[in-house]
């Protein structure tokens, strides 16, 4: 019974620091996977977990117009081609 219960907790997205310290490996890697996970000290939500989102580096324009000027027309008109034909965008 005790076992339903932490797991019914787990899927609700909120555990109590015991739990979470006998579980983190598996917490970790459900905040990995984009959940938020509250970890909750007597009943109250303390600390929570979740994914970290790496920022994107931002493209220069210039650099990019310098890559795709260098691309002949006929290889560009295949490459979008083949990405549409391949549902890869």
């Amino acid at each position: 019974m005790v076992t339903i219960l932490l797991v019914r907790r787990m899927e609700l997205g909120q555990v109590n620091i015991a739990e979470a310290k006998a579980h983190l490996s598996e917490l970790v890697a459900r905040a990995e996977a984009g959940e938020t996970v509250q970890i909750s000290r007597r009943g109250k939500p303390v600390a929570q977990l979740s994914r970290i989102e790496q920022p994107r580096k931002p493209i220069g324009l210039d650099a990019l117009k310098a890559v795709t000027d260098t691309i002949p027309e006929s290889m560009a008109d295949n490459v979008v081609t083949t990405m549409r034909d391949e549902a890869r965008y």
